[in-house]
């Protein structure tokens, strides 16, 4: 794995951020954005207050449960379509923009959605896909915040075989994602065998 480390000066505080050396890529990890109490009391309050729903997929004409919750909130009359999956954009709560305006500070970029998955267990998970749909435009910016269980987050270049990244995104941790990422690369959540606690993450982006 290489990276560099480097700060990012926002005013009164500074974070460190992970930069992964990643051929046709602009990848960052922050990680611990958010200290553990934080983290605690915004995992509890979007697991309470976010209206999640068991979406399904066809395939091969027949209906399946998608292995998560999902939620998409953002500005008045956003829809975003993905595996077949048209969602209507929520409402924004205080909590969801509380995090929008820190990792915007961060980003330097402008979200106007999110999309939210919560995993309850190693049972769920999310295939390998690239955040790369028409209303998302060119090298589109894709800010993730994870709170609860530790998952590997894993990355594959789509052209070039050999070329694979994994992060473990912790509690309280952001990713971020820029230029040609979503272009070159498709990621996954693995499912596993192995007891997990529950997971909530969220993906911010601007779709057109």
């Amino acid at each position: 794995m290489n990276y560099d480390l480097f700060e990012f000066d926002s005013g009164a505080n500074s974070e460190s951020g992970i930069h992964f050396d990643m051929s046709d890529a602009d990848v960052t990890l922050y990680q611990s954005l958010y200290s553990t109490i934080d983290a605690d009391l915004l995992f509890n309050e979007l697991k309470r207050e976010i209206i999640w729903e068991q979406e399904y997929i066809e395939m091969y004409g027949q209906k399946h449960k998608v292995p998560r919750l999902t939620a998409w909130y953002g500005d008045e009359n956003r829809t975003y379509t993905y595996s077949g999956i048209t969602s209507y954009s929520r409402p924004w709560i205080s909590c969801l923009l509380s995090i929008k305006e820190k990792i915007e500070t961060i980003s330097q970029a402008s979200f106007n959605s999110v999309l939210l998955n919560f995993y309850r267990s190693g049972a769920d998970g999310v295939a390998w896909h690239s955040d790369d749909e028409y209303e998302l435009g060119k090298n589109p910016v894709i800010g993730s915040v994870s709170f609860g269980q530790t998952r590997p987050f894993q990355m594959k270049h789509k052209k070039k075989a050999n070329e694979r990244e994994r992060i473990n995104l912790g509690h309280g941790d952001f990713l971020l994602m820029k230029g040609g990422t979503q272009h070159h690369w498709v990621h996954q959540i693995p499912k596993s065998k192995t007891e997990m606690k529950e997971r909530i993450n969220l993906t911010f982006r601007r779709v057109s």
